[in-house]
């Protein structure tokens, strides 16, 4: 690596602008203004992501509900929180918040496919700067265990468990009502 990019990545604080001007094709994540390489995702990772997100895709375009985009995309949640969730939804009268470049602002559902080198980040670090920036429905899918936990905003601006399945169950969402995922679809 040419010390000029070693230089460049040691940066002490870490803003969008300095996250979108890397121009590498390695994806990161900006957590409180620190730079976060995320690992390749896995083949098992990459298929349940795309199994719920046909489904949930077009479930919200059949109902008219709003888009569902794939990672990887950009979701910038202030100047020093960018991620790069597996999912998102934002529903039809919030799509001025998709950008050119990236989603400008909180979507309302978001997807995490847990992997070992995220299960800590992704159920408890992102889980934390959802919750506070009110994304109001996030979905931790756990691919080893074949299990889906739905979390919801409650009144009081915190996340309380919605619907959980293991195996064969189904999950249903609170933000895209009437969407009912049985997880045999899934983890096939």
């Amino acid at each position: 690596m040419a010390v000029a990019v070693k230089k460049r990545l040691k940066r002490e604080v870490w803003t969008y602008e300095d996250y979108f001007r890397l121009g590498d094709d390695k994806r990161y994540e900006v957590i409180n203004g620190r730079l976060i390489e995320m690992p390749a995702p896995t083949p098992l990772h990459q298929d349940v992501m795309m199994e719920i997100a046909l489904i949930m895709r077009v479930f919200a375009k059949k109902k008219g509900r709003g888009k569902v985009l794939p990672s990887p995309i950009d979701v910038v949640l202030g100047d020093r929180y960018v991620l790069q969730p597996d999912i998102v939804f934002i529903s039809k009268n919030r799509l001025g918040i998709i950008g050119e470049k990236a989603i400008m602002g909180p979507p309302d559902l978001v997807v995490e496919i847990i992997s070992p080198a995220t299960v800590r980040r992704d159920t408890v670090v992102k889980k934390g700067i959802y919750e506070r920036f009110g994304i109001k429905e996030y979905w931790i899918v756990y691919p080893e265990e074949k299990a889906v936990e739905v979390w919801v905003l409650n009144d009081e601006g915190k996340y309380e468990l919605f619907s959980v399945a293991e195996g064969e169950g189904k999950v249903r969402s609170k933000v895209l009502e009437g969407l009912e995922i049985d997880l045999k679809e899934v983890f096939k």
